[in-house]
């Protein structure tokens, strides 16, 4: 059985089978959940009024820090709250909030887009899907029409006329070629739309091989200290529908990583293509959990431990950091933990149950380390195939997010204690490394969290002694150059740098053409720059190009009163609808109430400054004008950030020849050689420095 789509609909979990024309079995399969009491006596009329009702069973089930004594109820959600509501919250629960269909494939050892052998782990997966892609022309957030529908499949069909008459023929279409994977740009905003028209011109449309779609609200939540937002949207049955414009499973890994982690999860790829990834470690640990019939707590209820203040404050502290310092560096090597954090959960068996009782093999350490397993296999295997680089992006993100989960105070299997014990353990780690490094010659230039930045003879054998002094895994990046960008003060930026590799890539972090809310027109020009470094191999080679990039800076400034507005798009995410200042985002937020468009805190907003001393904006629809001073200073400000690495190249040769002079100052004094310069050479040094050290030059009568 390769399961499509999974779900659960009256009382009934359903499947569909892909192998066997998408038939859908389904199996009879209630909710039920866990009750513990501490003191059962108290609430024994709620007991007998309960099993009055339902099906109530005495039973003892096991949880993540041991067994417990209590009652199997089987009823659903609203049930479970009441009984919180009935006990004052003394109630424990257990599998309240579980998703049905990846429950019942726990349970039964099987999961979606898997064929009979198939190993869950295994980065290959079966891609050979019916596939179209629908194009619908225009924004959906300006306009609730449509003019023009693309389908492209083995062929692409264009579909124009009346409203209706696309929309039917859009039906036919589908019908005809009843794909299993549905393509979609926006589809989330679509697809209601479609159904909407659909049912009012009497279609009945058949994205839906039931006819029935199920329907995932829309929310805004916090995440990782942002405000976030997500789509609502109307899943079909039967088939996999995947917004590819917000969809960031598939944004990163395309269908085989929707599919991949459909797998790893036990969640339909309609869910997976979805959620993010700290959603989806979140499931993947309770189907794991599921599978080794460990309850999953409703609401977690072990506290933090009470512990003494010097305690707490020597265990709090977050990762390593070694500031760097801000320059231009040649061959440069990059040592990189693979998914360091995760690898200490792993190595030091933490989780939540393992706090006091070391000796017990936990369950996160037991669930990650597939995991971990096999993202070291896509991570080598996207060197030699870049078919598995999606699906090693998708895993990254993946175990990034299970650490900070561990500290999220709602996590399932998260506890604070685990969460500073990694970070302990990454800040040892880190500061052996760099004593192992500096034993062996090197000069650390850079250290963050998990990795650092080294120069030196020896980095082969260094890597070995690292990965066997540590036990974990370590990647390697070697760079030509690399620059360090400034902070205001002059320090060096934790984040914030660029360089060129060895393979003749340029790698950036942190500068505009990286950033998210980088106008375009600046980004282009960033990046044309960095494509003119790419080529230097050297710093001399890179100070050859000075004049070659300064011409392209040239040329985008004098190019900024003729480029069209839409290339003056600043995109953020706005966090609330409401400001008590004025601000770009609040005159945004206005603009795009008055045309009339429904926005809500998390969304991505776009727009253009008209003035930016009045804040005045348009939203990136209605902009004609812009300030230009106002982006001058912004393409000013990326300039900056490329102009300091050849900064840095003359201060360099500043610096060589200055030491040059000193080595022969410092020979004449000592009488240990004769100069071999001319006179007229040694002028020639004089010259190139008179700006910046005549007195030391002619101190010494040369």
């Amino acid at each position: 059985m390769w399961i499509l789509d999974s779900c659960h609909h009256n009382r009934e979990v359903e499947l569909w089978d892909r192998d066997s024309s998408t038939h859908c079995a389904r199996i009879l399969y209630p909710p039920r959940f866990y009750l513990h009491l501490p003191d059962p006596h108290a609430h024994h009329e709620m007991i007998q009024s309960l099993e009055s009702m339902y099906n109530v069973e005495e039973c003892t089930f096991t949880t993540v820090l041991g067994e417990l004594p209590g009652y199997q109820i089987t009823a659903g959600r609203e049930i479970a709250e009441a009984i919180e509501r009935q006990t004052q919250y003394a109630a424990q629960l257990y599998n309240v909030d579980i998703r049905l269909d990846q429950r019942y494939m726990a349970e039964q050892g099987i999961v979606p887009c898997a064929g009979y052998g198939e190993s869950r782990f295994s980065p290959d997966v079966r891609c050979d899907l019916r596939q179209i892609e629908i194009r619908v022309l225009g924004n959906p957030s300006l306009s609730k029409t449509f003019s023009s529908i693309s389908v492209v499949h083995e062929k692409t069909e264009i579909l124009t006329g009346r409203e209706d008459v696309i929309l039917s023929d859009l039906i036919d279409c589908v019908a005809a070629i009843d794909p299993e994977v549905i393509l979609f740009p926006q589809a989330d905003i679509w697809m209601t739309r479609f159904m909407k028209k659909a049912r009012s011109y009497g279609f009945d449309p058949p994205f839906s091989r039931s006819g029935r779609f199920r329907r995932l609200d829309s929310r805004s939540y916090w995440s990782y200290g942002r405000m976030e937002h997500r789509e609502g949207a109307l899943i079909p049955d039967g088939r996999i529908l995947i917004d590819t414009d917000q969809s960031f499973v598939y944004r990163e890994g395309g269908l085989p990583g929707v599919l991949v982690t459909a797998r790893l999860t036990g969640l339909s790829p309609n869910l997976t293509s979805r959620f993010t990834p700290g959603t989806l470690v979140s499931s993947y640990e309770t189907y794991e959990a599921m599978k080794r019939r460990i309850a999953v707590p409703f609401r977690k209820s072990d506290a933090e431990n009470v512990r003494q203040f010097e305690h707490l404050r020597a265990a709090d502290r977050g990762g390593m950091m070694f500031q760097p310092q801000p320059g231009l560096f040649e061959n440069v090597y990059e040592i990189d933990f693979t998914s360091l954090y995760p690898s200490i959960i792993v190595q030091a068996n933490l989780s939540p149950e393992t706090i006091g009782h070391p000796e017990r093999r936990g369950f996160l350490p037991e669930v990650l380390d597939p995991l971990l397993a096999m993202r070291r296999f896509t991570k080598q295997a996207k060197r030699k195939d870049q078919a598995y680089a999606g699906i090693d992006s998708v895993l990254k993100w993946m175990l990034v997010t299970c650490f900070g989960y561990t500290g999220y105070k709602n996590a399932k299997f998260g506890r604070i204690e685990v969460h500073e014990g990694i970070t302990a353990r990454s800040r040892d780690i880190l500061l052996a490394t760099k004593d192992l490094a500096e034993e062996m010659g090197f000069s650390v230039l850079h250290g963050i969290v998990d990795c650092l930045w080294l120069k030196g003879i020896g980095i082969d054998d260094l890597k070995t002694r690292v990965e066997h002094h540590t036990k974990l895994f370590t990647d390697l990046e070697t760079y030509c150059w690399l620059v360090f960008l400034p902070m205001a003060d002059g320090t060096g930026a934790y984040n914030r740098y660029y360089g060129r590799l060895c393979d003749g890539s340029i790698k950036v972090r942190g500068i505009a053409a990286r950033r998210h809310d980088t106008v375009p027109y600046i980004r282009r020009m960033q990046k044309e720059m960095l494509s003119l470094m790419a080529s230097a191999e050297s710093a001399t080679d890179l100070r050859e190009r000075e004049d070659l990039v300064k011409e392209l800076y040239t040329r985008f400034v004098q190019g900024l009163r003729r480029a069209p507005a839409k290339e003056m798009v600043i995109s953020r995410r706005i966090s609330r609808l409401s400001y008590a200042h004025k601000c770009f985002e609040a005159s945004v937020v206005q603009a795009y109430k008055n045309r009339g468009i429904e926005i809500a805190p998390g969304m991505k907003i776009g727009y253009v400054v008209k003035d930016a001393r009045r804040f005045v904006v348009d939203t990136e629809w209605d902009a004609t004008t812009f300030d230009i001073p106002y982006y001058h200073t912004l393409l000013e400000k990326a300039w900056e950030e490329i102009a300091f690495a050849f900064k840095c190249c003359r201060n360099k040769k500043q610096i060589t020849m200055e030491m040059r002079t000193n080595e022969i100052l410092d020979e004449k004094k000592r009488g240990l050689t004769t100069l071999k310069q001319s006179p007229h050479q040694i002028r020639n040094i004089r010259g190139s420095f008179c700006n910046w050290n005549t007195d030391l030059l002619e101190s010494s009568n040369l």
